[in-house]
């Protein structure tokens, strides 16, 4: 006769037979979230519009001319450039807008002025006569050809769209025109705030002078940070009413700009590990600092919160990795103005938030087993923190995972000891 056999829930079975499950070993879910993602407005004269666009550092080396309609050198690039001295990956939107480029045979494919050097050149084919060559060229840069026998097969492309009617007449180049570009508003930056509120990333960019559009950004961050749990920093230029740990207010200038800098400063503080600091980190970007202050200005920037950096020898470099944090409370001491601390609080917070996501929420039961694993996966990662010199003198006996108000919730009480780089070095020599 047959036997029973399969997997099992309760020990019920009537029939005889093996009945076997196979589980995977439990281990812990919390892994190091990857650093390096960054979430930045864009102010240029082509590209997607009133869409979050992903680029990673590959995409940007392979593809600037398409993405941003410039070619990888392009000094307009530049911030962009120096932004992926330290990022990965970016979730650029364009706040800038603008009218179309177009002529008879197409419309650019984005607003903006950029469009009017696009040009279409077409002549007949030197094997096929009866068909047409229509190449498009952005500048000097041939970025699009096709040999088609009427204007209907034409496929659009990276920068044009054709019109796809008339005659395909010989033209040595007939230019795109009346593209404009408009600059970016108070109304496109929340645009750009609304659409990358969904994302995970580590750093916020904030290039603008107005004080309006930095209250904005400030704001935004501490909405989503403290009523939302979404952990980022924002950099910003000469934002002093910031006062808050997730506000990095830089105040170095460069020649070429006065907000040239936040790009570099976002990219490597996105990019920057959590049991690493900034401070004392060499400037390998494209432009050139203002570094005037005296040693007494600069210990005067530091009370104030200011992210600065200075002038050692012949390099630039970062003066300490603070944020804008001034008023310290009984919570937040004075350890909360080193973005290293910060980075480990958000590392810590979003790492255990996705562990139990993905493996708790509306999985396991809150039985004291649950909580025992709960509390075992917390555990493991704070081991691994530890173990990369993140945090120090962790015991496992001070974390808790109790049964909440109700039968659905969990409290769990967890210190830490966060490690922060050396800063400063007091030695006392005796002389014999």
């Amino acid at each position: 006769m047959a036997l029973g056999g399969g997997t099992f829930i309760t020990q019920n079975k009537k029939l005889p037979g093996s009945y076997i499950n196979f589980v995977s070993t439990v281990s812990s879910g919390a892994a190091l979230g990857e650093r390096g993602y960054i979430a930045a407005p864009l102010n240029l004269d082509w590209g997607a519009e009133k869409e979050v666009i992903t680029v990673t550092s590959g995409d940007f080396e392979k593809n600037a001319l398409k993405i941003f309609g410039y070619d990888y050198t392009a000094a307009e690039l530049k911030p962009i450039r120096d932004l992926f001295k330290g990022a990965s990956t970016c979730y650029f939107y364009r706040v800038s807008g603008g009218e179309k480029a177009s002529c008879a045979l197409g419309t650019a494919k984005y607003g903006g002025k950029k469009g009017n050097d696009l040009k279409i050149v077409i002549r007949s084919n030197v094997d096929e006569s009866e068909k047409k060559d229509v190449i498009t060229y952005l500048g000097d840069a041939v970025v699009d050809s096709q040999t088609v026998a009427k204007a209907e097969e034409l496929a659009d492309n990276d920068f044009i769209v054709f019109t796809k009617s008339g005659s395909l007449d010989d033209t040595p180049g007939t230019a795109l025109e009346n593209g404009t570009t408009t600059q970016a508003t108070g109304q496109t930056h929340q645009d750009f705030l609304s659409a990358i509120e969904g994302y995970s990333f580590n750093i916020l960019v904030c290039d603008a002078t107005e004080d309006t559009i930095k209250g904005l950004y400030a704001s935004f961050t501490e909405r989503l940070r403290d009523s939302l749990g979404v952990k980022f920093q924002t950099v910003v230029y000469n934002y002093d009413k910031a006062d808050y740990e997730g506000v990095i207010n830089l105040t170095t200038a460069a020649e070429e700009g006065e907000t040239a800098l936040v790009w570099w400063v976002s990219g490597v503080q996105a990019g920057c590990e959590i049991n690493k600091s900034l401070t004392n980190r060499i400037y390998n970007g494209e432009y050139t600092p203002v570094c005037k202050e005296t040693q007494t200005a600069l210990e005067a920037s530091i009370t104030k919160g200011e992210f600065k950096l200075h002038k050692v020898g012949t390099f630039f470099r970062v003066l300490t990795d603070i944020n804008s944090l001034v008023t310290l409370t009984s919570e937040k001491g004075e350890l909360f103005k080193s973005n290293q601390t910060i980075r480990v609080c958000d590392q810590i917070a979003m790492d255990i938030a996705a562990l139990f996501n993905n493996n708790y929420l509306g999985i396991m039961p809150n039985d004291a087993m649950g909580r025992v694993a709960l509390w075992s996966d917390i555990v493991k990662y704070m081991r691994n923190l530890e173990s990369i010199r993140t945090i120090e003198n962790f015991n496992e006996n001070d974390v808790s995972v109790e049964q909440g108000d109700t039968k659905r919730s969990v409290v769990v009480t967890l210190p830490i000891t966060v490690v922060n780089a050396m800063e400063q070095l007091y030695m006392t020599v005796t002389v014999n």
